[in-house]
């Protein structure tokens, strides 16, 4: 096994690490917004790492544009979905009223 191949299989291992405790977080963690935390934090570092270690194994530069174009879109459907469950979660805990 060569170098890359380590760096590449330590980077996997970690991003599953990162899932792991993103998972454990939202099955123990109190309320929604911590959980939201543990969530959007421990996935969007966890795939990064899992997509590095795809891109050190990947054969071309177009997969890993692929791989990064994937992380930013997850990135930014994940910012926009916590964003709408907090501000359900908000709304819920004042009575329905959205704070306006």
């Amino acid at each position: 096994m060569s170098a890359l191949d380590w760096a590449s299989a330590g980077l996997i291992a970690a991003g599953v690490a990162f899932f792991w405790a993103g998972s454990i977080g939202v099955a123990r963690l109190p309320d929604v917004f911590a959980r939201l935390h543990a969530v959007t934090k421990a996935d969007n570092l966890a795939l990064g790492l899992t997509l590095g270690g795809l891109a050190l194994q990947a054969g071309d530069a177009g997969t890993v544009l692929r791989l990064a174009l994937v992380w930013c879109l997850v990135l930014g459907a994940s910012t926009v979905s916590c964003f709408l469950i907090a501000s359900a979660a908000r709304g819920a805990a004042q009575g329905g009223r959205d704070g306006s």
